[in-house]
């Protein structure tokens, strides 16, 4: 899969340079307080690595006093061996600008974890398209609550680890999670874990982790979403990816989508256009995430899309 040209392995991430190799191609995400000459120093730092840039992306939260954001992808020969010179580059204007930031190589994939209850629609989507190549990941684990997809998981030749949870053994259930994927995973994805994950956990799991809700939030949260809906005769329907916080369905929302209905669909068929939702919305947030689309800012998110 390494080394095969940009253009095709990666549909959608807006490269498109037939014949270049992913290993040369590196990604630089900032974070600072906007002030003049920010954007020129990073050019100029990339520049002056002889490196040429790909897609570049900014935003700035205000015309002054903002807080300045930006991604940048750039082609350089030989990355693997000149990425420290880059780095060292940056860092030469990084403390001048406040700068948080983190560069490496496009070829990286980051290590995931899927949560899962016992709803497959969410997780069978993200095996299939990481088997596809769509998802740039290593899946170190699929962790559920309950036994009833470890066949399924199976199937994708993908490590399944059953850890039960009850109200009375959650912390220690917890211990067990963070036991297994603490320090080795870059990101965990919730597809349908029908679980609470405490304060606790989130804080020394010590990666983002990212939600799919079955909703347009803030709407019918909590059981039986999809019932209530209809017994309100609503028109749209949706759902919410997420980071997870400390507070419930209140994390910075990555991506949404919606589908009109009708009078006609009953809860059975809601249902089913809500699972179908939440697979696209669910993959569009991981890949972007994947990929360093997503810069969070105070409770809210900046995605700068690809295309």
């Amino acid at each position: 899969m390494e080394g095969d040209s940009v253009e095709a392995r990666e549909s959608g991430s807006g490269l498109s340079m037939v014949g270049t190799s992913r290993e040369d191609v590196g990604r630089l995400v900032v974070a600072c307080p906007d002030r003049p000459a920010i954007l020129a120093a990073v050019v100029g730092r990339l520049a002056a690595a002889g490196a040429n840039i790909i897609t570049f992306d900014q935003f700035s939260t205000a015309p002054e006093g903002g807080r300045l954001y930006l991604r940048a992808e750039f082609l350089l020969r030989d990355l693997p061996d000149r990425l420290d010179d880059v780095r060292s580059r940056v860092e030469e204007i990084a403390e001048d600008f406040e700068m948080q930031w983190r560069l490496e190589a496009a070829a990286r994939r980051k290590r995931v974890a899927i949560f899962v209850s016992r709803y497959e629609h969410c997780l069978l989507d993200l095996l299939w398209r990481w088997r596809r190549g769509e998802l740039r990941m290593d899946i170190v684990a699929v962790v559920s609550n309950h036994r009833d997809l470890e066949a399924d998981v199976a199937a994708f030749d993908v490590p399944y680890e059953y850890i039960p949870v009850t109200p009375d053994t959650k912390a220690e259930a917890e211990q067990r999670q963070l036991d297994l994927l603490a320090g080795k995973v870059d990101l965990v994805v919730l597809a349908r874990y029908m679980q609470i994950l405490s304060g606790d956990f989130l804080g020394r799991i010590g990666v983002p982790v990212i939600n799919i809700h079955h909703s347009f939030l803030p709407a019918f949260a909590g059981r039986e979403p999809y019932a209530r809906a209809h017994d309100r005769g609503v028109k749209l329907i949706g759902a919410t990816a997420h980071y997870a916080t400390e507070d419930l369905d209140e994390g910075p929302i990555i991506e949404q989508d919606v589908r009109r209905v009708s009078h006609r669909a009953d809860p059975e068929m809601l249902t089913m256009i809500g699972r179908d939702i939440e697979r696209t919305v669910f993959a569009r947030a991981v890949h972007w995430h994947l990929e360093d689309r997503v810069l969070v800012h105070e409770n809210r998110t900046i995605v700068f899309w690809p295309g």
